[in-house]
């Protein structure tokens, strides 16, 4: 069998409710599972022995159409899943509803450049062992009900220790990539539960410390209501009694079971994705010591051809050393302009392709793809119509992606928001809203615009990685201070800011200086002093690249959380 060769070694779990790794592979929705699928593709160059564990979601997130108004139809986004995985040879049993459901598993194995494999374990229920109604469960990303989502997170968090186990593998460390698999936990209580006669105490039988040591936990939401919550009286119905329910509320919460409690209560390590972040989730989750690793991206996957290039000659060993990066000052600033110009074009061609928008070369681009959702503020730049007008006519165009998630209103309210604005100002500022955001889309998008624009609500950017990947490619920022940006923001040398380091964000304070810094700094130095622009863009690559990726991100979870 093909996993026999990773049997071998001990290995770090990591276990993810989505993974991204290629665009044909529809196992990802957006930023958490981009991000999985960029730290184990490090871990894979760095030789650090891993091993991701996920769902197969063969139908996918959802294919998104919009019509002429903006409207979004969601469609299922099914994949060719023996193109790309090997099945493999086993299977478990998990109980929902008190009755037995099988799963098994497909692998798939990064192959690293530099001769590193890392296995990937997708779980799938859709077998004929299976009842029609179980069969679905690993087919919708993020779909169905509160029941749905339950019984997909044990499949996960218990299906996948048992899989694991069922292979003989050894594992030293078991991360939690967000709550989705907290159930892991459990299943772990029960395997390390001592004989009662050897503690003599009902509480004692359940070895906590023993579980804690093996696990590590990241989370990623700064938003309470982004932690999955179930009510206990679902738990008994769909789970069971994995544990003595009073040992479940003491991990998990009295009121309803919230998966990161659980999760934190039975980690060792707990983390945050930026240092803001950290300080954000120690304010939600007083008591507990949280500890930040700030993301990265993974630099191979997200440099642009062009930009792949141009570092191979001036930056050899850039893809397996990004710190190397910090000499981009050494590219001549003619051929890192001509490889922007060639992103940029293979962008603006691909936007006139598919939407006959006629957007030229020349005109400064702004780029703002992200999850549609009301936080996230799609609408910031255009909430004054007339000023965008004045500041941007025959000098702007705009291009965004993204979907909304299909029970999320006011995410598919400002998708239409925009295309009635993209009417309006049709023949001053030409806008276009792309449909069906995914990876291929963005590797295009971060690295052909002219500036990265990002402005959520403050303080719920986690982290944010979109505007690594356009640095990587010599794109500035222009975003708000939070998440990421607060640690690789440097006024006028790597991008720009919108506001201040207030706590909260004002919206037309916001909008007032967004529109501020447009118009009297930066279209001014893109259209006037090249050399000063390209500099910028030099400082993207240097001081943001060489830092925010996952490489480093990597050896940091190695030393500060895998090796204790």
């Amino acid at each position: 069998m093909v996993i026999d060769e990773f049997v071998k070694e001990p290995r770090i779990a990591y276990f993810s409710m989505e993974i991204g790794i290629i665009p044909e592979m529809h196992t990802y929705s957006g930023g958490l599972g981009i991000l999985a699928g960029d730290t184990l593709k490090s871990a894979a160059d760095l030789r650090i022995p891993m091993i991701g564990i996920t769902l197969i979601h063969r139908m996918g997130y959802f294919r998104q159409e919009l019509d002429p108004f903006g409207r979004q139809i969601e469609h299922p986004d099914p994949w060719d899943i023996e193109k790309y995985l090997n099945k493999l040879d086993v299977m478990v049993e998990v109980k929902i509803e008190n009755k037995p459901v099988y799963v098994t598993a497909w692998l798939y194995v990064i192959q690293s450049t530099t001769g590193g494999k890392l296995p990937i374990l997708f779980l799938d229920t859709d077998i004929p062992e299976n009842d029609p109604q179980y069969r679905t469960l690993t087919h919708y990303l993020y779909g169905g009900d509160l029941e749905y989502r339950l019984k997909q997170e044990i499949v996960l968090g218990i299906g996948g220790i048992k899989i694991l186990n069922e292979l003989g593998f050894e594992i030293k460390k078991y991360h939690m990539n967000e709550g989705h698999s907290s159930f892991l936990t459990l299943e772990l209580l029960q395997r390390f539960k001592r004989p009662i006669e050897e503690v003599w105490s009902e509480e004692l039988v359940w070895n906590i410390e023993k579980v804690k040591n093996l696990c590590v936990f990241t989370t990623h939401t700064p938003v309470a209501a982004g932690h999955d919550r179930f009510p206990y009286e679902l738990i008994q119905k769909i789970a069971g009694e994995i544990v003595p329910l009073w040992l479940l509320k003491k991990l998990a919460g009295d009121g309803m079971l919230n998966m990161t409690l659980l999760g934190f209560n039975l980690s060792e390590f707990i983390n945050g994705v930026s240092k803001k972040h950290e300080e954000v989730s120690e304010k939600m989750f007083p008591g507990y010591e949280i500890h930040a690793i700030t993301n990265g991206i993974h630099s191979y996957t997200w440099v642009s051809e062009p930009f792949k290039t141009l570092y191979n000659k001036y930056l050899p060993g850039w893809a397996n050393e990004p710190e190397i990066f910090v000499r981009a000052w050494r590219i001549p600033e003619d051929e890192l302009w001509d490889a922007h110009i060639q992103a940029k074009k293979h962008l603006i061609d691909f936007v006139n392709r598919i939407t006959g928008a006629n957007l030229n070369y020349d005109t400064f681009t702004i780029g703002f793809a992200r999850r549609a959702t009301p936080y996230k503020r799609a609408d910031l730049l255009i909430s004054d119509i007339e000023r965008l007008a004045m500041i941007g006519e025959g000098k702007i165009q705009i291009i965004y992606a993204g979907k909304a998630h299909p029970r999320d209103e006011g995410g598919k309210k400002l998708i239409q928001k925009i295309f009635e604005v993209k009417e309006k100002l049709k023949n001053k500022v030409k806008i276009v809203y792309l449909p069906n955001y995914d990876m291929a889309m963005a590797m295009k998008l971060v690295a052909g615009v002219d500036i990265w624009l990002n402005n959520p609500l403050k303080p719920y950017e986690a982290s944010g990685t979109s505007g690594m990947k356009a640095s990587h490619n010599g794109v500035p920022n222009l975003s708000v201070l939070d998440g990421w940006w607060i640690e690789g923001w440097i006024e006028g040398y790597t991008g720009w800011a919108i506001g201040t380091l207030e706590e909260t964000s004002d919206p037309k304070k916001d909008a007032e200086d967004l529109y501020y810094k447009l118009s009297s700094e930066i279209l001014p130095l893109f259209y006037e002093n090249r050399h000063i622009w390209i500099k910028i863009m030099k400082n993207a690559i240097a001081m943001n690249a060489y830092y925010f990726n996952t490489h480093r991100m990597v050896r940091f979870y190695v030393t500060e959380a895998y090796i204790r």
